[in-house]
């Protein structure tokens, strides 16, 4: 009996985990763009935090100025610690700690798509006029 009761706990704990986690790390509410670009002294940096991920999933950038991504990590170990941008023959590795920057020049107005290195997590930059 005390053997049943302490595995239903468990396994509750443990479902419950996954569809928090599930929640946090995925769905529709993580491709809303978000006010994660900023200018300064003439250039864009758009912010995109790299773990598990990339997030937010999709930036909204000005077309027709100096841009860097700008990829923060915390104990980033997963694929996502090394970035592709395929139409840019761009090919990254990250720090596991901390930011890395990557000039992106001047882009016009399209839309930039990216990934981890395995293609699992996708990103993507939208340049507008």
């Amino acid at each position: 009996m005390k053997l049943t009761v302490i595995s239903i706990i468990i396994s509750v704990l443990l479902i419950g985990g996954v569809v928090v986690l599930g929640k946090n790390n995925s769905g529709a509410e993580n491709d809303v763009p978000a006010n994660n670009v900023t200018v300064v002294d003439g250039v864009q940096i758009i912010e995109i935090k790299a773990k598990g991920g990339y997030f937010p999933r999709k930036s909204i950038a000005k077309a027709g100025m100096p841009t860097i991504v700008r990829f923060n990590t915390a104990g980033t170990f997963d694929c996502s610690s090394y970035v592709r941008i395929p139409s840019m023959n761009i090919g990254q590795n990250l720090s596991q700690s901390g930011a890395t920057d990557i000039n992106l020049g001047i882009q016009l107005a399209q839309s930039l798509k990216g990934s981890c290195g395995m293609g699992m997590y996708p990103f993507e930059i939208e340049f507008q006029d």
